[in-house]
C-alpha cells in the first residue's frame, strides 16, 4: 500500500547500511495492530545474505532477567570464548551459565556488543527484537546501550515497540502511523466477501483510525446484515481494548479444550512447545486441540508456538477464570525442569499460588538470590514483591518487603522500594531492622535528588545503627557527611555540625592492631567540620596515605577510594592525590563497576590538571564523558571548566560557566567550582576585579574543604592585583590556616606566594625564592610557573629587569608547554615590558581531532590494543580501527608508531 512504502524504502537503507559496514539502529513505534511486525516480517525477507537474530518480549517474562537477551543471543554463545576475559565471564554469569560476582550490566553490555560484532565478521548482522516494551528490564538496558554504540560494525537492531521508553531514548524512530482512508478502505474492502454498506464501511474506517488490523477485526463483530446496510453500536473501549475483544469473539468460537490450550501456549513464555505439550498433557488436553486455533489463524505450532498477534496472546489469557490460570501455571510449573530452570519454574508457581504460600515464598527468595548473582536486580527486586504478597507471618513478611525495598532500589525504582517500605514497617520489624528502614530512606532521598532530606534520614539511620552494627553505623555517618556537605545550604541549619558531633562521640575503633582507614577519614572529617583544620589534617593525611598504601582491599577503593583521593588533594598532599585516583581507576576497571568511573575520572583529571598534565584531564574528561553517555549518568563539568580556563579558552570557557551556574543554581557546590574556573579565566587575562569578585564566589561556602580553599589562593593575588588589600589579607589568613597543618612543600610554597604578594622588599624577594624553590621540589608545574611569572612581575616593577627575564622567561615557557595560553600571554607581556620580545605559540595538530579520537590516540600511543581501547570506551574494536583510520587521516600519519610523533607526551 501506498502508506508504507515510505517505511520499507527506510528498511531497505537500513539494509543497505547494515551491508556496507555501518551499524544502525533504528525504533518502529506505534499501536498495537499498525503493522509494525509486518514491516518487521519485510526487514527479514528483504535481509539476503545476512544473518539474522530474532528476540521478542512477553509480558509474562517481564521478571527474567537478561530472558530477552538470551532469547537474542542464544544462537551466538558458542562464540563467547572469543571475548575478552571480563566481558565472557560477565556474559556468562548473566546467563547463568557460570558463577561468579554479579557483573555490571554494561559490562554485559559491552560483551553484547563484542559478541556481535564478531558474529557480523562472518555476514553482515541484523538483529530484530518485536515487543520491546514488554523485554525484562536488564535486556532492554543493554540492548538500548549496544544500539547507541554502533558505528563501523556490519550490525544493524531494530526494535518494535508500543510507545517510547526510556532505555531507546534518543534512537532514530520509524514512527508507523495508520493507513489514509483510501488505502483504509481497499483494505477493508479486500478482506471481506459480501456486501459492505458505504455507511457503514465510513464507521468502520473512522473508529479503525487507520489501524489495518482493527480494519481486519472490527468487522469481525458484525453480522452479514450489519455489514450490507445496518449500523454497529458505538464502543467507547480503547483500539486496542476492542482488537482484542475482536479475538476474544473469535476464541469464544473455538472448543474448549482449544480454549485452554492456547491458555497455557499464552502462559508460556518462550514458545516451547514441548513445554506447551507436556503441560497439555496434564490437563488432560487431546493432541489435536491446536488444530481448530490453526484453523482460525490464531496459532502457530512448529518449532515454536507463535500467536498470530501479541493481542491474540493476550485475549487467550485474559479472557478466562483465575482459576483456570492458576491450573495452567501449575501444569506448568509441573513440567519446567526445576534444575535446569528453577526461576521461572518459581515464577509459574507463584502464579499458580491462590493464597499465601510459604514454600513458594521461599522459592522466589532462592530466584532473587540468583537474579542477584547474575546483576538482575530489577529481577530480584520482582521475585521478592511476589514473595511478600504469598507470605502470611507478619515477620518473615516484613523481613521479605525491606529486601525487596532494598532490591528495587538498587534497581532504581524509588517509588517501588519506597511502598515496600512502608509494607515493612507494618510489620514486625526488631529495633535494627527499623534503623535499615531508615538507611535505605535516606539513600532513596539522596539518589532522588531529595538532597534537603537526605543527611536528616542518614543521621537517624546511623545513630540507631550504633548499638547493633557499628562498622555500618560508621560507613552511615560517612554516607550522611557527604550527603550535607553536597547539600550545602539545601541541608537543615546545623545538621552538618550535628552528624560531626555524633561521630566523635562514637566508641573508639575495637581492633586492637593499627587503625582502620575507615575510621581515620571519617574521625579526621568530622574534626575538619568540628575544630577545623588544625586539628583534622594530621587525620585527614593519615587516612589519605593509608589509601596510597596499595595496602587497601577492592572493596574499601571501591566505596571510598574517590573520597580519599579528594580528601588527599583537600590537604595539599602532594604524594597521595595522584596514587590515589589511579589506583581506584584501576581498581574500578578491573572489578568491573564501569558506572562508578565518572565520578573517579573526575578526581584523576583534577589530579592531573594540578600536574600541568592537560592531556591526561582531556582524556578523562572525554572517558567520563563517553561513560556518562553510555551509562545514562550525569557527570557535572568540574574539570572541563577548569581545563577551558587555564587553557585560556575565553568564549568556550565563559559559555561553559555561565550555562553551569544558571542550572546547578548559585549556592551550589557546582557553582562555586564554576566561580574558581572564572577566577583562574580572569586571572589569566589580566582581569584582577573580575578574577577577585568570582574568587569571592568560590570561597564562600566554607562548609567544604575542597573549592573553598582551592580558590584562595586566586582571590589572594586578584585581591592584590585590583588593590583591595584587606581582602587579598583576609583570603590569606583563611588560606594559612590550612597550609600550616599540612606543612607539605605543596602548601608551603603557595602560602610563601601568596604572602610574597602581600609583602615588599627583602622579605617579599624571600618568599617568592622559597616558593619556586618548594613547588620545584613538587609536580605541579602550573603553580610553580605561576610563581615564577608573579615574582617576574614583581621584579620588573622593582626595576631589577634582568632578573625579571630570567623568572618571566621560565614562566612564559613553561605556560607553553603546559598550554596554558592565557597565562602564557600574560608572561609574553611582560617580558616584553623588560624589552623582550617572543612569538606566538603554534597550534599542534591534534587540535584537528574531536575529544574521542584524542583520547583513542593517546590510547594507541599508549600501547594499547584495539580490544583494550573498546574495551575502556566501550566500543567495539572495528569502531576503534575506523576512528584510528580518521586519525592517522588528520594527523597526515600511517602507523600507531608514528603517534609519539605528533601528539603532546605525558604531562604535555
Amino acid at each position: 500500500m501506498r502508506d508504507r512504502q515510505a517505511e520499507r524504502q527506510m528498511m531497505a537503507e537500513f539494509l543497505g547500511s547494515v551491508r556496507a559496514g555501518d551499524g544502525r539502529a533504528v525504533v518502529v513505534r506505534g499501536e498495537p495492530g499498525v503493522g509494525k511486525s509486518a514491516l518487521l516480517d519485510y526487514l527479514v525477507e528483504s535481509a539476503s545474505g545476512c544473518r539474522l537474530a530474532r528476540a521478542a518480549g512477553v509480558e509474562s517474562e517481564m521478571e527474567l532477567a537478561y530472558a530477552g537477551l538470551h532469547q537474542l543471543l542464544a544462537s551466538m554463545v558458542h562464540r563467547l570464548d572469543g571475548l575478552p576475559g571480563p566481558q565472557r565471564d560477565a556474559l556468562q554469569t548473566a546467563f547463568g551459565l557460570s558463577d561468579g560476582p554479579a557483573p555490571d550490566r554494561f559490562l554485559v553490555g559491552l560483551a553484547t556488543l563484542s559478541l556481535l560484532a564478531e558474529v557480523a565478521e562472518d555476514h553482515p548482522l541484523v538483529c530484530v527484537v518485536d515487543d520491546e516494551q514488554w523485554l525484562d528490564r536488564a535486556s532492554s538496558q543493554v540492548l538500548g546501550f549496544v544500539a547507541r554504540r554502533l558505528v563501523a560494525e556490519p550490525v544493524g537492531v531494530v526494535f518494535a515497540t508500543r510507545a517510547a521508553t526510556d532505555d531507546l531514548a534518543g534512537l532514530p524512530e520509524v514512527v508507523m502511523e495508520g493507513l489514509e482512508d483510501a488505502d483504509a478502505r481497499d483494505l477493508l474492502q479486500a478482506s471481506l466477501s459480501g456486501p459492505l454498506d458505504a455507511q457503514v464501511a465510513n464507521r468502520l474506517i473512522a473508529d479503525a483510525a487507520g489501524n489495518p488490523l482493527a480494519l481486519l477485526e472490527l468487522p469481525r463483530g458484525l453480522t452479514p446484515a450489519e455489514l450490507a446496510g445496518g449500523f454497529a453500536l458505538p464502543n467507547a473501549m480503547p483500539l486496542p481494548s476492542r482488537i482484542e475483544a475482536s479475538f476474544r469473539r473469535r476464541l469464544d468460537d473455538l472448543p474448549e479444550e482449544t480454549r485452554r490450550l492456547l491458555l497455557v501456549a499464552a502462559a508460556e513464555p518462550i514458545g516451547d512447545p514441548v513445554l506447551v505439550w507436556r503441560a497439555a498433557e496434564r490437563l488432560g488436553l487431546p493432541a489435536d486441540a491446536a488444530a481448530p486455533a490453526a484453523e482460525a489463524g490464531l496459532l502457530e505450532v512448529g518449532a515454536h508456538v507463535w500467536f498470530r498477534h501479541p493481542l491474540v496472546r493476550s485475549a487467550a489469557y485474559r479472557s478466562t477464570s483465575v482459576q483456570s490460570r492458576q491450573e495452567a501455571h501449575r501444569a506448568l510449573a509441573d513440567v519446567t525442569d526445576p534444575v535446569a530452570d528453577p526461576d521461572r519454574r518459581a515464577w509459574h508457581l507463584a502464579h499458580a499460588a491462590s493464597g499465601p504460600d510459604e514454600s513458594v515464598a521461599a522459592e522466589l527468595e532462592r530466584s532473587a538470590d540468583r537474579a542477584r548473582a547474575r546483576g538482575g536486580m530489577a529481577a530480584a527486586a520482582a521475585f521478592l514483591d511476589r514473595a511478600v504478597r504469598l507470605t502470611s507471618d507478619p515477620i518473615q513478611r516484613a523481613e521479605r518487603a525491606l529486601a525487596a525495598a532494598q532490591a528495587s532500589f538498587q534497581a532504581g525504582a524509588f517509588d517501588a522500594a519506597l511502598g515496600l517500605l512502608t509494607v515493612a514497617e507494618a510489620g514486625r520489624l526488631d529495633d535494627f531492622e527499623r534503623a535499615r528502614v531508615e538507611l535505605l530512606r535516606g539513600h532513596i532521598a539522596f539518589a532522588a535528588g531529595r538532597f534537603s532530606d537526605a543527611p536528616g534520614l542518614l543521621l537517624a539511620a546511623a545513630e540507631q545503627l550504633e548499638n547493633y552494627d557499628l562498622q555500618l553505623a560508621r560507613e552511615t555517618y560517612l554516607h550522611a557527611w557527604a550527603a550535607a556537605v553536597g547539600a550545602g545550604h539545601l541541608a537543615a541549619d546545623g545538621i552538618l555540625l550535628s552528624i560531626c558531633h555524633a561521630v566523635r562521640t562514637l566508641p573508639p575503633d575495637s581492633d586492637t592492631g593499627d587503625p582502620q582507614p575507615l575510621v581515620v577519614l571519617l574521625e579526621g572529617l568530622a574534626t575538619l567540620i568540628a575544630e577545623g583544620r588544625a586539628a583534622s589534617t594530621p587525620a585527614l593525611l593519615l587516612a589519605a596515605r593509608m589509601f596510597a598504601s596499595g595496602d587497601r582491599s577492592v572493596e574499601e577503593m571501591l566505596r571510598w577510594g574517590w573520597l580519599a583521593a579528594a580528601v588527599s588533594i583537600a590537604v595539599w598532599d602532594d604524594d597521595g592525590r595522584l596514587a590515589i585516583a589511579e589506583q581506584t581507576v584501576r581498581t574500578v576497571r578491573e572489578s568491573g563497576a564501569l558506572a562508578q568511573l565518572p565520578v573517579i575520572l573526575t578526581v584523576l583529571g583534577t589530579a592531573a590538571l594540578l600536574s600541568g598534565d592537560f592531556s591526561r584531564a582531556a582524556a578523562a574528561i572525554a572517558e567520563g564523558d563517553t561513560i556518562a553517555a553510555a551509562t545514562g549518568s550525569m557527570v557535572v563539568p568540574h574539570v572541563a571548566l577548569r581545563l577551558l580556563a587555564l587553557q585560556g579558552k575565553e568564549a568556550e570557557a565563559s559559555a561553559m560557566i555561565a550555562a553551569t551556574i544558571e542550572q546547578a543554581g548559585e549556592q551550589s557546590i557546582t557553582a562555586a567550582n564554576a566561580y574558581w574556573a572564572a577566577a583562574l579565566l580572569h586571572n589569566g587575562c589580566g582581569r584582577y576585579a573580575e578574577a577577585a569578585a568570582a574568587a569571592q564566589q568560590a570561597s564562600s561556602n566554607t562548609f567544604e574543604p575542597w573549592i573553598s580553599t582551592w580558590a584562595l589562593p586566586d582571590l589572594v593575588e586578584a585581591a592584590v592585583r585590583a588593590g583591595d588589600i584587606a581582602l587579598a589579607q583576609d583570603a590569606f589568613e583563611r588560606l594559612t590556616e590550612t597550609t600550616q597543618p599540612s606543612g607539605t612543600d605543596w602548601a608551603l610554597g603557595i602560602e610563601a606566594r601568596s604572602r610574597a604578594l602581600l609583602s615588599d622588599g627583602a622579605v617579599a624577594d624571600k618568599l617568592y625564592q622559597e616558593s619556586i624553590e618548594r613547588l620545584s621540589r613538587t609536580e605541579l608545574r602550573p603553580e610553580l610557573a605561576r610563581s615564577q611569572l608573579v615574582y617576574g612581575e614583581w621584579l620588573r616593577r622593582a626595576g631589577r629587569r634582568t632578573d625579571a627575564r630570567d623568572q618571566l622567561r621560565s614562566a612564559h615557557e613553561l605556560f607553553e608547554a603546559i598550554g596554558m595560553d592565557a597565562f602564557a600571554e600574560r608572561a609574553r607581556r611582560e617580558l616584553a615590558a623588560t624589552g623582550e620580545r617572543l612569538g606566538r605559540r603554534d597550534e599542534t595538530t591534534s587540535g584537528e581531532l574531536t575529544a574521542q579520537e584524542a583520547l583513542i590516540a593517546q590510547l594507541a600511543r599508549d600501547g594499547l590494543s584495539n580490544p583494550e581501547i573498546g574495551a575502556r570506551l566501550f566500543l567495539s574494536a572495528r569502531t576503534v580501527k575506523y576512528h584510528l583510520a580518521k586519525v592517522f587521516t588528520k594527523l597526515g600519519i600511517t602507523s600507531r608508531a608514528q603517534l609519539d610523533q605528533v601528539l603532546p607526551g605525558p604531562g604535555q
